[in-house]
């Protein structure tokens, strides 16, 4: 195998991209020289992107930006990218500790954002949903605000038939997550905990590419997928994984000889979480 090249489709679950403030398309350059040829794209936060929302239209700016990012991501990718579009859940606290929200307020606001996501979910402009709760303390009135926000994604991705994916705080056991996903008509294989340790009870989890990680995720003979967070934030440089890390890990993965959970993760969790098939959008 030479370095850029891997005989595997290679998916980078989640990530985001920055065109104005960031490396933008030149992260995409990286992850495909090393042999990365799929992308996941999740919005970054609004306020990152300068966006105070008022009501959920003001999300749309966001939404728009990160799928102009998408496209010009598919034009270098040997395979594709596709947009995860939602709200964060830390802008709760932004809403409400710093603009003066009620929580029920924010609460509002945030379901009203993650409509708008939905709609490009049902034109096919967007794979799939981004939600989840704070993972740091919160009030309670915050607490049960959040969890409605969450709640409502699942039943939004349940209307559209798409996956949701999570910001959450660290767990291995998410079951309760889950089951309120399925009391909403959302299978649980369609919830993904972004930033998932290797061992995760609940939804599917999305393994940050540290290779102990993965490799406890690798000997476990589960559904699993595999990520960056790459920031994209030029104050950041440092922050979380770089896009290189995925394709890398990859090829440690296979040298190591985990090649059926290379499949999994790149192969046959896409294809049942998302509904996307990575071998035959290699070349289009």
């Amino acid at each position: 195998m030479s370095d850029g090249t891997l005989p595997t489709p290679v998916l980078d679950n989640h990530l985001h991209l920055d065109p104005r403030h960031g490396r933008g398309i030149e992260a995409v350059k990286d992850f495909a020289r090393v042999g990365g040829t799929h992308l996941l794209v999740v919005n970054k936060p609004s306020w990152h992107l300068g966006v105070e929302a008022d009501e959920p239209e003001d999300f749309r700016a966001v939404f728009e930006e990160t799928i102009a990012a998408v496209a010009d991501a598919t034009e270098v990718l040997p395979g594709r990218a596709w947009p995860v579009l939602g709200v964060h859940p830390g802008l709760v606290s932004r809403l409400v500790d710093e603009r003066g929200f009620a929580p029920e307020e924010a609460r509002d606001l945030m379901q009203g954002g993650l409509e708008v996501a939905a709609e490009y979910v049902a034109d096919g402009r967007a794979l799939a949903l981004k939600s989840g709760r704070p993972h740091y303390e919160v009030t309670d009135a915050v607490w049960a605000a959040s969890n409605e926000v969450m709640r409502h994604a699942f039943a939004l991705g349940a209307d559209h038939d798409c996956a949701v994916q999570l910001h959450t705080e660290a767990s291995e056991d998410l079951t309760e997550i889950a089951e309120w996903a399925e009391e909403r008509g959302l299978s649980r294989t369609q919830v993904v905990k972004h930033y998932a340790a290797g061992k995760l009870a609940g939804p599917t989890p999305s393994v940050m590419s540290e290779k102990d990680r993965l490799e406890r995720a690798a000997e476990r003979d589960e559904p699993f997928l595999m990520e960056t967070d790459f920031v994209d934030d030029p104050d950041k440089p440092g922050a979380v994984l770089g896009p290189k890390t995925v394709p890398r890990r990859v090829r440690w993965l296979l040298e190591e000889g985990y090649e059926d959970a290379v499949r999994r993760a790149h192969v046959e969790t896409p294809r049942d979480v998302y509904g996307i098939d990575t071998e035959a959008t290699l070349d289009e």
